[in-house]
């Protein structure tokens, strides 16, 4: 087994994934054909349709596709679909961004939607041996009003629903009017999470954490331009969930070499890999781990490391949490062994 069969080998959690970019192409070009278009169209075709040339042109891209989304029972497919491609890079927990309010301005009913979803991740469970929990994201361009909404919605059943976040543009649309929403949240036993310090600057990060009282910070890439926030979250041990080709692809970060994952990690935050949007992104877990690997040279020691991270940040009960733990310590050093010392 050589260095990257290796990476591929090890166990992985995945904090920071959302279900509708992880529509793979067919699935995709399946759902036009029933709406009526795309029907010349090929795979390839429908990847460079939805190809984007930065966050903004992403965030219109992603609008594009929720568009052909014209019925609760895909989400079912949906989620089977991603959580067996998480599968395939050896994941053994993923938490599942779902953005409802998208959809509900579609037309479409959030306890359909959620109730698809739990189908799909329950037979990928069965199927694949991987556990997973969902993130409701209230999104940014959504009000409080529609924020306020969601949560009654969520509290009528929370079965297998963690934490809330809020994706999207933070130039257009800052923290400040989501944080009732989010201490209605926090009351409601909800985990806090926020995108942020992606495609705008460290305050937005300080808001996250100050405004919302975050647990965890999605990107968050430019917190290494703040000694102090650095600082402040290594002391509160607020988790950064890194989206290394996310941020090359949407041109927040210009290169994997560049990339502030390092910084993190060599300063001693919490930090862990994520794929974010893996189809529109064209990437997995898997390949976040080589890209690391090869360009900001971390060993197989330290990706494992990143892994734990995951499993210590995860949304889930001291026992689960534990156990998990144990399965990664073991299937990590069966790995490592396989490797022997000078292969890294």
């Amino acid at each position: 087994m050589n260095t990257e069969e290796a990476v591929k080998a090890l166990p992985k959690a995945e904090l920071h994934v959302h279900i509708l970019g992880s529509v793979r192409p067919r699935t995709l070009l399946s759902i036009m054909q029933e709406a009526g278009d795309g029907t010349d169209m090929s795979e390839r075709e429908i990847r460079d349709r939805f190809r984007f040339s930065d966050f903004g042109h992403f965030i219109e891209v992603y609008k594009t596709i929720i568009q052909y989304v014209t019925d609760e029972r895909y989400f079912e497919r949906f989620a089977f679909e991603m959580m067996e491609d998480c599968a395939a890079s050896n994941s053994k927990y993923v938490e599942v961004s779902f953005s409802p309010i998208d959809h509900v301005q579609q037309d479409l009913d959030y306890f359909s939607m959620i109730d698809a979803i739990r189908r799909g991740l329950h037979r990928a469970e069965n199927r694949f041996d991987i556990q997973s929990d969902i993130r409701i994201d209230l999104v940014r361009h959504s009000d409080s009003q529609a924020a306020m909404l969601v949560l009654d919605w969520v509290e009528q059943d929370m079965q297998g629903i963690v934490s809330i976040d809020i994706g999207g543009s933070e130039h257009k649309f800052p923290p400040a009017p989501f944080a009732d929403a989010y201490r209605r949240a926090s009351e409601m036993g909800l985990h806090l999470v926020a995108h942020a310090g992606e495609a705008a600057g460290p305050q937005s990060i300080w808001d996250a954490i100050r405004l919302l009282q975050v647990e965890r910070i999605g990107h968050g890439v430019t917190a290494v331009q703040d000694p102090k926030l650095m600082a402040e979250l290594k002391k509160r041990d607020i988790v950064i969930e890194a989206c290394p080709v996310s941020n090359i692809r949407t041109g927040a970060v210009p290169s994997i070499a560049e990339h502030p994952i390092r910084e993190f990690y060599d300063y001693g935050l919490i930090v862990t890999v994520n794929s974010d949007d893996p189809t529109l992104f064209n990437t997995d877990l898997n390949n976040e781990f080589i890209q690391l690997h090869r360009h900001l040279g971390f060993t197989l020691q330290e990706l494992t490391q990143l892994s734990l991270n995951a499993v210590q940040a995860a949304f889930l009960e001291e026992g689960l949490k534990e156990q998990l733990r144990a399965r990664f310590v073991r299937e990590s050093d069966l790995v490592l062994k396989s490797i022997g010392p000078t292969e890294d």
